[in-house]
C-alpha cells in the first residue's frame, strides 16, 4: 500500500526541521534568509520551522545582523538551555559519559573504570548509576534530559536496541534500550561504539564536511565506523563495521570472537604489548625505562617509554603500525573514503604510527583510491564515542518533534 500523503508530507516536515537544526548548530547565528538560501526550502516552510522551535524554547533570536540574501535579518542560534543530552561510552575496563547542553557543549562529565572481566550485571549497575548521577546534575541545572545514546563495542542491532554479540565484554543478546527506556523514561539509542565515534568526528572534529569517512577505533577491539555520503553504513542489520574480525593470519593469535589472526589481534594495545613482552623474552633485548617487574608493563608504560625513545617500545609500536597502514589500506580500495580517522588508544603513540602509515597506505592501497585520500588521528581524543552519542540524539530526537 503507497504511503498517505498526510504521512508523506509529515516525514518531509521531520526532515526540514532536522535539516534546520544541524544548519543551525554548524553555523549560527545565522538569519532566516541565509537559511533559507542555503536549504533551499521557501521562506515561509522556514518561518513555520523557526516559530516553532522558539516556541519549543530550542531556538533564540538576537540582535539584528547582515544577511547574505536581501535585507538584515535577525540572528538565530540554539538556545543552550533548550535541554540536556547524555553520551555514553561503555568499554572494556571503563565508563564515560559526557552530558552536554542543547547546543552540544559539555556541561558535566565522568569516567570510572571498572574490572575487565566484571559481570554483565555489574557493569549496567555501574552504567545506570552514572547516567542516574547525570540526569541529577541536568536537573540541578535547569535543564530538561532529551535522550541518552550509548555505544557499545560489538554487534548492535541499532533499530530495535539490542547489543547482539559483544565479544569483549562477553555479552549476547542484551535488550539495553528497553531496559534504559524503563529505567529513566528517556528515548535511548544504542550503537557501536565505532558508528558514533564516526558521528562524533563527524559532526564536532577534524572530519567536519567530511562526507565520506571511515573511523578506526583501536581500543581492546578494532572496529569501524563508515559514513558515505554523510550517512551511517549500517549494513542490513547495523552490523557494518566489524573489520577486526577480518582474518589476516589463520595461524595467528586466538581473537575474543573465537577465531585466529583477525585483524584486531595484530593491531590496538594488546597487540603492542605481546610484542614488547616477546621482545623482552629474548636474551637480547633491554628496556631500561619499564618496570623490571614484567608483570607491570603496561600500555601506558609502553606509550611513555616509546615516546622517550625506548627502541623496543618503539619497534612494537612502530610493527603494529605496518598492520594497521595495510588493513587500512584495504580498506581505502574497498571504500574509496576521503578521510580514515585513526581513534582510541593507539592515538596516544600519533607521533610513532603517523610516519609508518604515511608510508604504508600509499604503497598498498590501488592508486585511483589514494587521490585526495587524507589519513588523521581523532582530533576528540578519548570522548570522540561520547560525543558522537551525544550526536546520534540531536540528529535521531529533534526530527521526531511534529511541527503543527
Amino acid at each position: 500500500m503507497a504511503p498517505s500523503r498526510t504521512a508523506g508530507q509529515a516525514s518531509i516536515r521531520k526532515v526540514n526541521k532536522s535539516i534546520v537544526l544541524d544548519l543551525l548548530r554548524r553555523w549560527s547565528p545565522i538569519s532566516r534568509a541565509d537559511l533559507a538560501a542555503r536549504t533551499g526550502l521557501n521562506r515561509s516552510t522556514i518561518t513555520n520551522i523557526i516559530n516553532y522551535l522558539i516556541a519549543e524554547g530550542l531556538v533564540a533570536e538576537g540582535q539584528q545582523m547582515d544577511s547574505k540574501i536581501g535585507r538584515p535579518g535577525i540572528a538565530l542560534t540554539l538556545k543552550p538551555d533548550g535541554g540536556s543530552i547524555l553520551g555514553l561510552e561503555i568499554g572494556v575496563g571503563f565508563l564515560s559519559l559526557i552530558l552536554t547542553d542543547f547546543s552540544a557543549v559539555p556541561v558535566w562529565r565522568k569516567k570510572i573504570t571498572a574490572p575487565p572481566n566484571a559481570a554483565q550485571s555489574e557493569v549496567l549497575a555501574a552504567a545506570e548509576g552514572l547516567a542516574a548521577e547525570a540526569l541529577g546534575v541536568s536537573r540541578q541545572l535547569g535543564l530538561r534530559p532529551l535522550g541518552l545514546g550509548v555505544g557499545v563495542p560489538g554487534l548492535v542491532n541499532a533499530r530495535q536496541g539490542l547489543v547482539v554479540f559483544a565479544p569483549n565484554l562477553g555479552w549476547r543478546d542484551v535488550p539495553l534500550r528497553q531496559i534504559w527506556n524503563q529505567r529513566f523514561g528517556l528515548p535511548v539509542y544504542i550503537e557501536n561504539e565505532a558508528n558514533l565515534a564516526a558521528l562524533g568526528e563527524y559532526y564536532f572534529g577534524q572530519a567536519q564536511g567530511v562526507e565520506n569517512l571511515i573511523y578506526l577505533n583501536s581500543d581492546v577491539g578494532l572496529g569501524a565506523g563508515v559514513l558515505l555520503e554523510g550517512k551511517l553504513f549500517p549494513g542490513a542489520y547495523g552490523f557494518a563495521g566489524e573489520v577486526g574480525h577480518i582474518q589476516r593470519d589463520p595461524q595467528g593469535e586466538l581473537c575474543a570472537c573465537g577465531r585466529r589472526g583477525c585483524w584486531e589481534t595484530q593491531v590496538g594495545p594488546r597487540a603492542v604489548l605481546r610484542r614488547v613482552q616477546a621482545a623482552l623474552d629474548s636474551t637480547s633485548a633491554v628496556s631500561a625505562l619499564l618496570p623490571a617487574d614484567r608483570s607491570q608493563v603496561s600500555f601506558d608504560a609502553v606509550i611513555e617509554a616509546a615516546l622517550q625513545g625506548d627502541p623496543v617500545c618503539v619497534q612494537a609500536l612502530q610493527e603494529v603500525a605496518l598492520h594497521l597502514g595495510r588493513g587500512a589500506a584495504d580498506l581505502a580500495n574497498l571504500f574509496n573514503p576521503e578521510m580514515i580517522v585513526i581513534g582510541g588508544a593507539l592515538g596516544r603513540a600519533r607521533s610513532i604510527l603517523q610516519p609508518v602509515l604515511d608510508r604504508v597506505v600509499p604503497s598498498e592501497a590501488l592508486q585511483p583510491a589514494q587521490k585526495d585520500l587524507r589519513l588523521q588521528f581523532s582530533s576528540l581524543g578519548l570522548d570522540t564515542c561520547a560525543f558522537g552519542a551525544v550526536a546520534v540524539v540531536l540528529n535521531d530526537i529533534l526530527r521526531e518533534i511534529e511541527l503543527v
